[in-house]
């Protein structure tokens, strides 16, 4: 908000804008904010969707250069799962609380027309957790472990063709509910060729399906120019591997096949280093959409428990 609209705004509701005749102090409420965040933590919150060895958590190792460990996944479940995992990080003197959420068995099923719809009530449970938790008489927000889903990566499968159904059903389910990243998992099994058209004809289709996913803002000018560019990327050609091959004198994660070295952080050979790069640079962007996903599911809620904040005659009402 520019400076007009925010003294206008301030007028507005009651307030005049007034200048300090000597120093107050209050300039230091940021600091006091930074350092109490960092004695807190941070919590983010991933859901990872994709058919079993895609290749999801590989990726999230590669994100986050640690090796997560996590049991094979089978290809003979009746219904799709879901596997949460937490796992605190630290870089520097900054505490992450970062929790994988993963699907197990999906797109394995003969009948896959309903497979989405256990994730669809996982996304809801963890809003209607925090609404019980907000609404409690005795609550502690501050210290409550939010489990509600900051970042979709959905992976598609590198067939190099078109989306599949189940592809737009479920993002169709979810886009009202949590920022959707699309993802093309496994990226170095079709040609750069294939896979640039690949990426056009998804990102076509998710349009004329009306499926809505994540953009990485541009109105903030600090980072406007590169968000705006890596929107064009979308969506993410990933590879993950935490194997090092050797190179020369140096030891890279790499992938190694016949004929040739796929370097999993070199931007020339995949997206992964983007991906890593959008979501650390926009961690609280994708926290506040959260929260307007949860604004709406709220709204929904008490609505449906009879709560208004109109009355009968149009009137306010005061509980």
């Amino acid at each position: 908000m520019a400076a007009s609209d925010t003294d206008e705004h301030l007028q507005n509701v009651g307030c005049r804008t007034l200048s300090l005749s000597a120093h107050v102090g209050f300039d230091s409420l940021p600091d006091q904010l930074i350092r109490k965040s960092i004695k807190h933590g941070f919590c983010f919150n991933i859901l990872c969707i994709g058919e079993t060895g895609i290749g999801k958590s590989a990726l999230v190792s590669s994100l986050f250069n640690t090796d997560f460990e996590d049991s094979p996944s089978t290809h003979f479940l009746s219904s799709v799962r879901l596997r949460a995992q937490t796992f605190e990080l630290q870089e520097s003197n900054v505490l992450l609380k970062l929790t994988v959420v993963k699907t197990v068995g999906f797109g394995d099923q003969m009948n896959k027309a309903d497979s989405y719809q256990p994730i669809v009530d996982y996304v809801d449970a963890q809003f209607e957790a925090y609404l019980e938790e907000e609404l409690k008489v005795i609550r502690s927000l501050f210290s409550y472990h939010d489990t509600r889903i900051h970042v979709c990566l959905y992976f598609i499968s590198p067939t190099g063709r078109s989306l599949k159904t189940i592809d737009l059903l479920t993002m169709r389910s979810l886009d009202s509910k949590v920022n959707i990243i699309p993802v093309i998992g496994k990226a170095d099994s079709i040609s750069k060729t294939e896979l640039q058209e690949f990426k056009k004809k998804i990102m076509s289709e998710l349009t004329s399906n009306g499926i809505r996913i994540y953009q990485f803002p541009t109105d903030d000018e600090t980072v406007s120019e590169i968000n705006s560019i890596t929107n064009g990327y979308l969506p993410f050609a990933v590879v993950g591997s935490m194997e090092k091959v050797k190179i020369g004198n140096k030891m890279v994660r790499a992938r190694q096949y016949p004929w040739g070295i796929v370097k999993v952080e070199n931007e020339n050979h995949c997206d992964t280093i983007k991906l890593r790069r959008m979501l650390c640079t926009n961690m609280e962007d994708l926290k506040e959409k959260t929260r307007a996903y949860y604004e709406s599911y709220r709204r929904c809620r008490l609505e449906k428990l009879g709560c208004r904040d109109i009355g009968p005659e149009n009137k306010p009402v005061r509980y």
